[in-house]
This record gives structure tokens, C-alpha cells and sequence, in this order.
């Protein structure tokens, strides 16, 4: 358990927009979506409010990190998503 935490915690920027793209590619249910930093919610169909609040439960899950309610909705882009999360990381 610990390596893992020190794992998670050390991850690069790549690393976690990696597996980001794949949390995405389950909530949004599509296996060829391939987002870059600048992907927005208005790029992708699926993504809308109800989709968001699943993306973001399993951010929290796969990164054992918390948001605070309006952190769920500040980010912007994808990129802006990988910049919390990394912060959350430390």
C-alpha cells in the first residue's frame, strides 16, 4: 500500500493525463476518444453535468484524492483537470 501511495504521489503531468484519458474513455463510453490538454466539456458528446460528476468521483477514486465542491467545477480543460489533480498529488 505504501509503494503505491508513493507512486501515485510522484506521477508526472503525462502520467496522469494518461490515465485520465482512460478514466475518460470509460465515463464518456467511448474507447477511441483522444483528448489533449485543451479538450473542453463542448469537444466531447458525452460530456455533460451528470457525466462531469462520474469523471470526477472516479478522478478522486483512481488518484486517492479529494475535491472541495468547487474545485469539481473549475477546471476548464482537460489540462486544467491534470493541473488539480497534480496540485491534489503534491
Amino acid at each position: 500500500m505504501g509503494r503505491l501511495c508513493y507512486e501515485i504521489r510522484t506521477m508526472t503531468r503525462e502520467d496522469i493525463f494518461q490515465k485520465l484519458t482512460v478514466l475518460m474513455r470509460t465515463t464518456f463510453d467511448d474507447a477511441a476518444l483522444a483528448p489533449t490538454m485543451r479538450t473542453t466539456s463542448d469537444d466531447v458528446a458525452e460530456w455533460d453535468s451528470a457525466n462531469h460528476v462520474l469523471l470526477m468521483v472516479a478522478v478522486e477514486a483512481e488518484f486517492g484524492v479529494r475535491f472541495e465542491p468547487e474545485e469539481i467545477t473549475a477546471p476548464q480543460d482537460v489540462g486544467e483537470l491534470v493541473d488539480l489533480i497534480a496540485g491534489k498529488l503534491g
